[in-house]
């Protein structure tokens, strides 16, 4: 009984350990089918002290979405590694099948406003700010990646989130991230 019980232990580690693994190197990940045309999102709000994010259509909400922050959210991203999300404007540049956080879509900053004040105080303003699911691997956190802000400034939902988000924003969608 007890040769049972520990043959079952070693093969239920070992099959969590190769889905983990799975998921790390992204072996059956497929980007998700576009949404119909009258479900997609013409405007994406991110309203950082809200922790919200919200799809829109025409100026109608399509679908909401709690998120996680950078560590020190409050106030306009100044430069690499201040942990904070940038404000402003901005749109979706580039769609990231293979990201190290399940699918992520890019946002166009840093502009040309953020570069120049970025220049001026000789810093680096930063890159690749991303919507994005949860790291590769730990996709079975779920909800739980929200109990603290922890992004380099990007805003994370939960891979299944993301996976809705992915299907339902197109490039060049706006992206107006509010304070």
């Amino acid at each position: 009984m007890r040769l049972m019980l520990k043959r079952i232990v070693i093969l239920a580690v070992a099959g969590a350990a190769l889905a983990v693994g799975l998921e790390f190197m992204q072996v059956f990940r497929v980007p998700p089918a576009v949404a119909s045309t009258e479900t997609q999102a013409t405007r994406v709000v991110v309203e950082k002290a809200a922790r919200r994010l919200t799809l829109e259509r025409d100026g109608r909400v399509l679908a909401r979405y709690a998120v996680a922050l950078g560590p020190s959210p409050i106030g306009q991203k100044a430069r690499e590694g201040d942990g904070r999300t940038p404000e402003g404007v901005y749109a979706v540049d580039f769609k990231h099948p293979r990201s190290r956080y399940h699918l992520a879509l890019r946002i166009s900053y840093p502009d040309a406003r953020a570069n120049e004040a970025a220049r001026q105080a000789g810093v680096s303003p930063g890159s690749d700010i991303m919507i994005h699911g949860i790291r590769n691997g730990l996709g079975w956190l779920g909800r739980l990646h929200r109990e603290r802000d922890w992004t380099d400034g990007c805003v994370a939902v939960t891979n299944a989130e993301i996976r809705e988000i992915w299907s339902r924003v197109p490039e060049g969608t706006p992206v107006e991230i509010r304070p």
